[in-house]
């Protein structure tokens, strides 16, 4: 959301309507004579958005923000609150202008080519915005036309049974639970065939078991060939969905790698060892691991994998003359690399501009 006292600059109106684009952009991805298919589904480049404020200092929500996004990819957008991750979409959405800087969706240049970017691209916001007073099928029907999309080619029945609603083709929206709402969103971002979609927290506030339906959901369209983008709070959804992960801090870039690489950025694991016997203190030979007794009978020795092989660490608990029982290592997580960056990140704004 933009900041207090500036209204986001919204556009005048949305390029998707009745004579707006309509089905024939969603064929592209199959017609490559017409357009074809682009390496990067969304390429950002130089993108800097300043909301003006009528009191205080302006703020700087994206700063010199590059993003590549493949093809095909599940994506991960992470950061903090008021990290820039709604204002990157609601630049790709439309729904804010940049200050400057170069957008592209599946090859489309958002400058010169608005509507075909808004025919590439579904949204799928944070908050419900459905009419309690229409089924399923009357939302989506209703936004397939909004979009120019002829009625021989909706797909209507097909996407609801996509997302699991097809029994709740006729049932009024407001008797739908919480999660069948969620579902209703993605098939309503989905009416136009957009070759990418994002998905603004989508998860946010519903249970463990609506979260694992709607990640299955995910994972269907991406494996159909739909590139997802991915906002999200939980970073066990980012490090099970996402092929590539991004994290952003104060409008900028932090990082942006493979799941795996990232999380072998952190060169930091810690063992713990079950003890045979009560032990009153860690032994001296132990103190190159940062030992901590945690019970008469837990130790905890730190390392860096870099560093130090397992085989040294189990030398040195042997030549301490003590009797394992059992063992078991903590793994760095996600969570540990998104703090360990975006405080960094932080730290190096406030050095630039004391003021942030």
């Amino acid at each position: 959301m933009p900041p207090d006292g500036d209204q986001g600059e919204p556009r005048a109106a949305s390029p998707a309507g009745p004579d707006g684009p309509n089905a024939r952009m969603s064929l592209a991805r199959t017609a490559p004579d017409a357009h074809p298919l682009p390496d990067a589904a969304v390429a950002v480049s130089g993108l800097n958005k300043t909301y003006k404020r009528r009191k205080g200092a302006d703020k700087r929500a994206l700063v010199d923000f590059d993003l590549t996004i493949r093809r095909g990819e599940l994506f991960g957008l992470l950061g903090p609150n008021g990290a820039g991750k709604s204002t990157l979409i609601n630049i790709l959405a439309q729904l804010v202008n940049k200050t400057s800087g170069n957008v592209k969706v599946w090859g489309f240049d958002l400058d010169r080519e608005p509507r075909q970017v808004a025919a590439a691209i579904g949204v799928v916001p944070q908050e419900l915005n459905i009419d309690p007073f229409f089924t399923p099928y009357e939302l989506l029907d209703l936004q397939s036309g909004l979009y120019g999309v002829p009625r021989k080619e909706r797909r209507i029945d097909e996407l609801l049974a996509a997302v699991g609603l097809a029994e709740q083709r006729e049932v009024y929206a407001r008797q739908l639970s919480g999660g069948m709402r969620r579902r209703l969103m993605v098939a309503k971002a989905m009416v136009h065939s957009p070759p990418v979609l994002v998905l603004d927290e989508p998860t946010a506030g519903v249970d463990v078991e609506l979260r694992q339906q709607l990640w299955a959901n995910v994972r269907a369209l991406n494996r159909a060939g739909t590139t997802v983008l991915l906002t999200t709070h939980y970073l066990e959804e980012a490090e099970e969905l996402c092929d590539r992960i991004a994290i952003i801090g104060d409008g900028r870039l932090v990082a942006c790698d493979t799941t795996e690489a990232l999380l072998a950025r952190l060169d930091h694991k810690e063992i713990i060892f079950t003890l045979a016997a009560d032990l009153a203190s860690p032994p001296a030979a132990l103190a190159p691991f940062n030992p901590e007794l945690q019970g008469p009978r837990r130790l905890k020795l730190h390392y860096h994998p870099s560093r130090t092989q397992m085989g040294e660490i189990l030398s040195a608990v042997q030549g301490a003359d003590l009797q394992i029982a059992d063992l078991s290592t903590l793994e760095t997580d996600l969570e540990d690399i998104f703090l360990q960056l975006t405080r960094a990140a932080r730290e190096a704004t406030v050095r630039q501009d004391p003021r942030r």
